[in-house]
């Protein structure tokens, strides 16, 4: 059955708008509570589950989260209240808690006015396909509150925030800290706001804080991951040793050098490779999508470690380092994923990794990236009308062609429909940017005109 609801990264949509609306997200509540409960082996026999619910910080997540509240409670399944609570830090709690599953309320890098529905099974990882397929298949039964005496009870989880704190210190190596480091940590008005800052702050940095004053409407509004240009001003401003940059729900991650250089994902993730050369001898392999750059599995096939792509979608590269046995992937927008680690992709957990390679080496990340060269990408995001047919257009096909052949195996051509929006997201990556740029321009134009 092919998921009408459920897209690379949970249910995300306009609030108020179908899904995202209060009683769709109630009967969500209610059929995920039966169907994970039911997933659970690890009930005793007439026991009750407990999944945890936590948020980013959009205004609409106080009405999403009653939603969920009821409906799980209807279906006779307790609820634990974290309040603002990154995503991999409701993963984290809920294998530390031992619980039936996890539900974050978030849009992550999308604006205000958007919210979204994601779960984490018992074991702290995101749902299997065919978990999310039959959820979907009981959306449509009649929901059928439980009787009063097996109705779901909810509390708040008063230390989440300080067990999730210690968490992500912990995964930092016993034999550093980071006093005489001084560190700018942009939150992004999300999730984070009040937990990054003391777990750099609590291994000695000097941390100067943005984006922590959120108002439920200012969430990823020039600031975060994906407006890294705040972050770059206030390292140079404060002449810090490095900027960190979480996205609304804190699981991607930018980082900025004492120059103003910006770094991301597909640059980390090299970044880590080489300390895990230093560290434990080899790396097997690593995982990135179709959208990480060239350079990078150029220069990764250089060190002799095994790179493969896997489809857009943090989800995606996880399935293909379980397939494989391996331990790192990345996409280029942030998602850094170490398994020794954590089950999910986490920005603050992945920062310190990436400050932890810095100290190990006593080298700078411009250093450790001197060989690695970016190949320029030319990304267009088109907003389809549902009458356009590209995917059959002789044109279109004519126009993608022409660029591949010209390219050849110094460039690539990806176009594919993004999981989160509704857009279709033309790529060309090539070794000048002029070629990316034009090819780039004219597939996007036939598109267009289909």
């Amino acid at each position: 059955m092919k998921r009408h609801y459920f897209g690379t990264d949970g249910i995300r949509g306009k609030v108020g708008e179908l899904p995202i609306t209060p009683d769709f997200v109630l009967r969500l509540g209610y059929v995920a509570g039966k169907v994970l409960a039911g997933a659970d082996q690890r009930l005793a026999a007439g026991s009750r589950p407990t999944v945890l619910i936590g948020k980013d910080t959009r205004v609409s997540g106080y009405m999403l989260e009653a939603a969920l509240e009821a409906g799980l409670s209807a279906a006779g399944v307790d609820v634990m209240l974290a309040g603002p609570m990154p995503t991999p830090g409701v993963a984290y709690l809920t294998r530390a808690l031992r619980l039936a599953a996890g539900v974050v309320i978030s849009a992550s890098h999308n604006p205000y006015y958007d919210n979204g529905i994601k779960f984490f099974s018992a074991d702290g990882n995101k749902l299997p396909d065919e978990i999310e397929r039959a959820i979907e298949a009981d959306l449509e039964r009649d929901l059928v509150c439980a009787p009063s005496e097996k109705l779901g009870k909810a509390r708040r989880l008063d230390d989440a925030a300080g067990r999730y704190i210690e968490f992500c210190k912990s995964t930092f190596p016993a034999q550093f800290d980071l006093r005489g480091m001084k560190l700018v940590v942009d939150c992004a008005h999300g999730a984070a706001y009040d937990i990054a800052p003391h777990v750099f702050h609590e291994l000695g940095a000097d941390v100067v804080a943005l984006g922590t004053q959120p108002n439920g409407f200012n969430i990823n509004q020039d600031c975060g991951a994906t407006a890294p240009n705040a972050l770059i001003e206030a390292v140079r401003a404060n002449h810090a040793d490095l900027g960190i940059a979480l996205d609304g729900d804190a699981d991607r991650l930018q980082v900025v050098d004492a120059a103003g250089r910006l770094y991301n994902g597909d640059e980390l993730l090299y970044a880590l490779v080489v300390d895990r050369i230093a560290t434990d001898g080899k790396v097997a392999g690593v995982v990135g999508t179709q959208m990480t750059n060239l350079a990078v599995e150029i220069a990764l096939q250089r060190l002799g470690v095994a790179f493969e792509r896997a489809a857009v979608g943090d989800r995606y590269v996880l399935e293909r380092l379980r397939e494989r046995g391996w331990q790192l992937g990345a996409e280029g927008s942030g998602h850094i994923l170490s398994l020794d680690r954590h089950t999910t992709g986490d920005g603050i957990v992945s920062g310190l990794l990436v400050l932890a390679a810095l100290k190990r080496s006593g080298s700078s990340l411009a250093t450790i990236l001197r060989e690695v060269q970016l190949f320029p990408q030319k990304l267009i995001n088109i907003r389809l009308h549902p009458e356009n047919n590209w995917q059959t257009n002789h044109e279109v096909k004519a126009t993608i062609a022409d660029a591949e052949r010209a390219l050849g195996d110094t460039g690539r051509v990806l176009i594919r429909a993004s999981g989160t929006e509704p857009v279709l997201r033309v790529m060309v990556e090539a070794a000048a940017a002029t070629a990316a740029s034009h090819y780039a321009e004219a597939i996007a134009e036939k598109v267009r005109a289909a």
